[in-house]
């Protein structure tokens, strides 16, 4: 299976210009033969937290609406990344994901807020799994900082998740983590992992780097440190020759995890 990343150069509070540069970007991944297009975090608006009341979208409607139309014209799943909404009073960071029927299959806001960036002052959490299923892929999506709770991306595996997407907006300077977090969820949870970055410089500083990530723990691709579209050959039925390999899954005690004090 194809799947287009797409490691989007957003503007800083840009909306008009963010869908117009993510629509040309899904329509050259499509024409290119991608079958799963898969878009950054917060791609709307980038991090522009202080102005949320005027740029998120309400309800996520026009997120969904543009979507849907585009999977269903170009025939391909899209993965949406996330996108800032407005919930009534509140704010989220939501992943929207449509199959290529159209059909809106997953949405999922972030679990996990990360206090560095002061998402826990303007946003919301999420308390919801996101799994879904892309024609015959059952799959599973969580948003950049969630990638630190091994235990939530577990949760997804454990329900039958055989590709995790994971779109963010992570920084620069601790990249590497990015990179060992990324292949230490995929090995353990012998799972595909497709993560999509964003760039950007200023004001914020993101470098792309984004990856696609065997169960072995292989890296695929790794993006540039640039905006790039990528198109990369995935055999996801190497899933259960790997989990047949090495039954991780079998020979976990969860009656021994459950005693661990939880804090």
């Amino acid at each position: 299976m194809k799947i287009g990343c797409i490691q989007l150069n957003m503007g800083f509070g840009k909306v008009e210009e963010n869908y117009e540069r993510a629509e040309m970007l899904i329509r050259e991944a499509a024409e290119k033969g991608a079958e799963i297009i898969v878009l950054p975090e917060m791609w709307n608006t980038g991090y522009a937290l202080e102005k949320l009341e005027e740029l998120a979208d309400v309800d996520g409607e026009r997120t969904k609406a543009f979507l849907i139309r585009l999977a269903k014209e170009l025939g391909v799943h899209i993965v949406g990344g996330s996108v800032s909404v407005k919930k009534g009073g509140n704010f989220y960071n939501t992943m929207y994901t449509v199959n290529k029927e159209g059909e809106l299959v997953g949405e999922y806001s972030k679990a996990h807020l990360f206090r560095l960036m002061d998402e826990h002052l303007y946003l919301e959490a999420g308390s919801e799994m996101n799994r879904f299923a892309l024609g015959d892929l059952e799959a599973g999506g969580v948003i950049c900082y969630d990638i630190r709770f091994p235990e939530w991306l577990r949760s997804h595996a454990l329900s039958g998740a055989k590709v995790l997407f994971v779109p963010a907006q992570w920084p620069t300077p601790r990249i590497d983590h990015w990179k060992t977090l990324l292949q230490a969820r995929a090995i353990e949870n012998q799972c595909f992992v497709i993560a999509v970055n964003r760039i950007s410089r200023k004001p914020e500083n993101f470098n792309g780097q984004s990856m696609v990530i065997q169960p072995w723990g292989e890296v695929l691709w790794t993006g540039a440190e640039d905006e790039e579209l990528a198109i990369i050959d995935v055999d996801f039925s190497i899933v259960d020759e790997v989990r047949g390999r090495i039954p991780v899954y079998d020979d976990r005690r969860p009656e021994l995890y459950e005693t661990v004090v939880k804090k």
